[in-house]
């Protein structure tokens, strides 16, 4: 549960920005367990813009190919920013992207801790499709390794608690994964790790996912489109039966508040989404146990999203369910059930995947629950009616309920 700079500021967030955020989530959501902000991609780029990313920009890196903050953007540095953030109670994440930097190939820069330089260790054949920062790492070097070595060596003196590691997934990169997860882990320090983007991601892949990351996205990037939201109900189903703590299938950042600053996709403004459908959006990713990491400007998103954000009762879904499934997905309805960590309850989310308001009968033994159960709205704390043995709710276009029955 976190914060990520990507919705709102694109490729371009500084250290004033960041530190805003980081304040108001120490003062305002860290009692809720919200606990982790993470500098998205290209912080090592002084050109950075709103818009999309800066072709051959010219990076920011240290005499061993490895980025480094740029000093206009980050005047006191990560190892900084970082104590900054842990003195607030939070922990630090940053973005990387899969490979060694273009400009450590052509420069020739050494690896630490070796006799070859990034030109020798690079897989000029291997690109990401979208950014032009990076090459690949030809893991059949020896040098491969010890580049990923001392990133890890980086971002552990800078005192880094999370990665999240871009152009991974989108085809599956099953040697780099190992291969960084290896740096991280060689650094002695403790780093949670994510993997970007999850387009067309296959189960098959499960088990090196586990081995190596503790979260994946099981998505390209969601935006504030109901068509965006629509599509992850049938991915999270798939990816369901293989929740477990430590190993998160990742459906994306929650596009809420006010994102658009300056981004990569769209102007500023606050989520297009409307109410209904981000309440929709939050009771599945709860439902469904994905990692939580908002997208928008916390100090400038309205009171109405942040309540979003600091429902307990929501949360505890999250935090306090297992079993998490979809039971049904007919004429629009789709939902899910799970059990209630330590008693004898059940959670219960009903979405309304429809244009229109629709009334749904369902019934209790659907949801796997006794007849006699009292039935509590999570959103509003309100008694749900239950009519000879079935739950009568009332769902706008795109709306939901989430509920807990015991």
């Amino acid at each position: 549960m976190g914060w990520n700079s990507w919705d709102c500021y694109g490729t371009s967030v500084t250290e004033a920005e960041v530190l805003a955020n980081a304040e108001f989530m120490a003062r305002r959501l860290l009692p809720y367990g919200w606990d982790t902000v993470v500098v998205d991609i290209q912080w090592h780029d002084p050109t950075a813009r709103a818009g999309g990313y800066n072709e051959n920009a010219p990076l920011s890196l240290d005499g061993y190919g490895r980025p480094y903050p740029s000093s206009e953007r980050f005047p006191s540095g990560f190892s900084s920013l970082a104590e900054r953030i842990h003195g607030l109670g939070l922990r630090f994440g940053l973005h990387i992207m899969r490979g060694i930097p273009r400009l450590a190939v052509d420069r020739e820069l050494p690896v630490l801790n070796t006799s070859f330089t990034a030109a020798d260790v690079a897989d000029r054949s291997s690109v990401c499709p979208w950014n032009t920062d990076n090459y690949g790492l030809d893991l059949g070097h020896p040098g491969a390794q010890a580049y990923y070595d001392s990133l890890g060596r980086l971002f552990a003196e800078w005192g880094v608690d999370f990665v999240k590691a871009d152009d991974m997934l989108w085809p599956y990169h099953e040697r780099e994964i190992s291969a960084f997860a290896a740096g991280l882990r060689s650094s002695g320090r403790p780093m949670q790790l994510s993997l970007s983007p999850g387009r067309g991601l296959s189960t098959e892949h499960l088990d090196h996912l586990r081995e190596n990351a503790t979260m994946w996205r099981i998505s390209d990037d969601l935006w504030d489109r109901w068509e965006d939201v629509y599509e992850q109900f049938a991915r999270l189903s798939r990816w369901a039966p293989f929740i477990r703590p430590g190993a998160w299938p990742d459906a994306d950042m929650l596009p809420l508040g006010r994102i658009g600053i300056r981004a990569e996709r769209g102007v500023d403004r606050q989520s297009r989404l409307t109410p209904d459908e981000q309440r929709t959006l939050m009771s599945l990713w709860c439902i469904a146990r994905s990692p939580l990491m908002f997208g928008g400007d916390l100090p400038t998103s309205s009171a109405e999203t942040i309540d979003l954000l600091t429902s307990d009762a929501v949360l505890d879904v999250l935090r306090h369910s297992h079993g998490n499934r979809e039971v049904i997905r007919d004429y629009g309805l789709v939902v899910w059930v799970a059990e209630a960590a330590g008693s004898s309850g059940r959670f219960a989310g009903l979405f309304n995947l429809e244009d229109q308001p629709q009334r749904v009968r369902t019934p209790l033994g659907d949801l796997g629950c006794r007849d006699d159960v009292q039935v509590t709205d999570l959103w509003t704390g309100s008694p749900v009616r239950v009519e000879d043995g079935a739950l009568v709710t009332d769902l706008p276009a795109h709306g939901c309920a989430l509920l807990r029955a015991a």
